[in-house]
């Protein structure tokens, strides 16, 4: 390691500070820095010139957790800066990007705490930035006012279980728990869990993939349908998130008639689309397809609506199986869905809708798209994990040939 002056030039899109072939986090912009450099990686010993852009965190663990990364940073440029990731990633494709929506709303309503035993006491917390080691924490002031005391539940549950990480959700019903624990550990006190569960006022407690407890079953509203939650089930970070990307997925989907819901989880699209036009939604993960189903039968006024277990990154929907529908809606994993963008190229599906978690694995989704005849027409980039480099886009593709 050597001590260097840097000027930081730019910023990654890691949202780190970039200088000559080294980044440094929670370096900005403009400033003038003494680091300590490990080959492309840099560590601030002091700030020589601050950056007018630098901003007090609101929080008092940043810069130790590993989580948000940029509240150091201004509002302004961190928007413009969020929404060059999306505009960097389409260049090739000549995008118009419109402006970033802020979709934090009221926080999170999900959060992952890593749970250990130490020197006779508990901790809770998140993993420190870019280490091994645990940060315990006190609060966490991203998050929705209804997990406000998640870290005490979380050391409460450790107690218990020793050495676990805690999922909680915020739902409609409650908190809902998912505790990953040493298997011995969890079979030999899973006696005393209930009573820890109503101690609690958790609404579910599930520990390796079995419920414990349920004292309400926990359900969130989805357009007019009340999806049952299954254990550990994948949700958009906050409500608000949830909310704006489904209003830009309804608007491109406006006029449509027959829609495919693909890699659809629990059904925040695809139960809001079947008010208007005919469902069929996609997905590998059974207990999600199971409670999209049940919430689909369950509501009244819905169009006619099917809901398949089908692992699409293996098997996508493939040309002819596309026919039917005048409008597809992915909503993939990180990796995309290359494969089921090929079949979409070859089909003659008339708008598709891409919502994207990677600005790089969209762009090559959407290449694919474009060069089988589509235009892409609109990009709206959306910012429910704020203060950090992850940013959702919906991009909505019109086949012209």
């Amino acid at each position: 390691m050597t001590e260097q002056k840097l000027t930081i030039t730019s910023m990654g899109r890691r949202g780190e500070g970039f200088a000559a072939g080294i980044y440094v986090p929670y370096a900005l912009p403009g400033e003038t820095i003494m680091a300590e450099v490990a080959g492309e990686r840099a560590r601030i010993i002091r700030i020589e010139k601050p950056s007018p852009e630098r901003i007090e965190p609101f929080c008092k663990y940043h810069g130790s957790c590993g989580g948000c990364q940029l509240q150091h940073w201004d509002a302004q440029p961190y928007r413009l800066w969020k929404r060059g990731l999306v505009e960097s990633a389409l260049r090739n494709l000549n995008a118009n990007v419109d402006e970033l929506i802020d979709a934090h709303g009221a926080g999170r309503r999900r959060v992952s705490l890593h749970v250990r035993k130490k020197d006779g006491g508990v901790t809770a917390g998140f993993m420190m930035a870019r280490s091994h080691d645990l940060l315990d924490i006190d609060r966490c002031p991203i998050l929705v006012p209804a997990l406000a005391n998640a870290t005490d539940i979380a050391r409460a549950l450790g107690e218990k279980l020793g050495d676990c990480d805690v999922a909680l959700t915020a739902t409609d019903s409650g908190l809902d728990a998912a505790v990953r624990a040493e298997r011995k550990i969890a079979e030999r006190e899973a006696p005393k869990l209930a009573g820890l569960a109503n101690a609690l006022d958790l609404a579910r407690l599930a520990v390796n993939g079995d419920v414990i407890a349920t004292r309400r079953a926990p359900s969130l509203r989805m357009g007019r349908g009340n999806v049952m939650l299954p254990v550990a089930s994948f949700l958009q970070a906050t409500n608000e998130g949830e909310a704006q990307l489904a209003a830009l997925v309804l608007a491109a989907a406006a006029t449509s008639k027959s829609v495919a819901d693909l890699f659809c989880g629990v059904g925040p699209f695809a139960l809001r689309v079947a008010e208007t036009a005919r469902v069929a939604a996609f997905d590998n993960d059974k207990p999600a397809i199971a409670a999209l189903a049940l919430a689909a039968r369950a509501t009244s006024g819905l169009k006619p609506f099917e809901a398949a277990i089908r692992d699409l990154l293996k098997e996508p929907l493939v040309a002819n199986e596309l026919k039917p529908y005048d409008t597809v809606i992915f909503d993939p994993p990180r990796a995309g869905a290359e494969a089921q963008s090929r079949q979409l190229a070859k089909s003659k599906v008339k708008t598709v809708i891409a919502v994207s978690c990677d600005p790089i694995t969209l762009a090559r989704d959407s290449e694919i798209l474009v060069e089988g005849g589509y235009a892409l027409t609109k990009v709206t980039p959306v910012d429910q994990f704020k203060w950090t480099s992850h940013v959702e886009t919906v991009a909505v593709f019109r086949r012209l040939k």
